[in-house]
């Protein structure tokens, strides 16, 4: 609570914002495979250069393939395993698990897999980008 403040403090420009997990935006764009939730987003702080938030794949999920655009992508992996496919034809291949950092350059198309049949596979993501920006695309190994 802000000293002497009665309202909402989230929504004062300048003040910290603590979001919690009940307040976290599930109508962030989405692509197959995947769910995400916004924690942090011009639309729940103001945020002018930053996104963040929740990401899970569930038991077996692959994600379609996609990109973030302009965005730069940064991953951590919380739970599971889950492997990464990139490049033009999704040439490249490889697998993360707990602790594990992965970035994403703008424009790289991509690709993840839960490789656990039983259990959710878990990350945050944050972007440099105020808005979750994903661009679903067709997949370069159909066809």
């Amino acid at each position: 609570m802000v000293r002497g403040f009665r309202g909402d403090p989230r929504r004062i420009p300048g003040m910290v914002r603590i979001i919690r997990p009940n307040e976290r935006d599930s109508g962030t764009a989405q692509t197959p495979g995947m769910r995400r939730e916004a924690g942090i987003s011009a639309k729940l702080t103001g945020s002018t250069g930053l996104w963040m938030g929740t990401g899970v794949n569930e038991p077996g999920a692959c994600s379609a393939v996609h990109h973030h655009g302009d965005s730069e992508s940064g991953i951590y992996i919380l739970k599971g395993r889950i492997r990464f496919r990139w490049g033009e034809k999704l040439e490249h291949v490889a697998d993360t698990g707990p602790g594990d950092f992965v970035f994403v350059p703008p424009w790289e198309i991509h690709s993840e897999e839960n490789l656990d049949p039983a259990n959710p596979a878990e990350f945050l993501l944050a972007r440099n980008t105020m808005e979750g920006i994903v661009v679903n695309v067709p997949d370069p190994r159909a066809g």
